[in-house]
């Protein structure tokens, strides 16, 4: 019998959504080796930062703190890994989830990727090398 879909309601939610994007990011053939290269096989710590950032974002509970462009600044990505990566992420959403939430969830990652495709591409040609 297949599971019901869900709305975004707590923490428990949130982890169930970044756990399984991120299962999803680890064989994606775009987007596992930047992942891999920067992680180094250490995905806890990145997950625990995910899991504060959806939660702030659409719980509202603020317990994520930083800047997260900054990291994100230097990795050799172009507008191809954020198709994948908004695609893996729409589409997890739509397999676990139902309602408001869910569509805020996939808005919300829509102008992130999007501001920062805008903002690496930028940061890429101003670069002096």
């Amino acid at each position: 019998m297949m599971e019901t879909k869900r709305e975004i309601v707590s923490l428990e939610e949130i982890k169930l959504l970044v756990d399984t994007f991120y299962e999803k990011v680890r064989s994606d053939e775009k987007l596992a080796p930047v992942f891999a290269e920067r992680i180094k096989g250490n995905w806890e710590p990145h997950l625990e930062k995910m899991y504060k950032f959806w939660q702030t974002i659409l719980l509202g509970e603020y317990t994520y703190t930083g800047s997260p462009f900054q990291l994100h600044a230097l990795l050799p990505v172009d507008h191809s890994h954020f198709i994948s990566w908004m695609s893996l992420f729409t589409e997890t959403i739509d397999e676990l989830f139902h309602g408001a939430k869910s569509e805020e969830a996939k808005w919300r990652a829509g102008k992130i990727a999007e501001t920062f495709e805008y903002k690496i591409a930028h940061y890429q040609k101003n670069m002096i090398l």
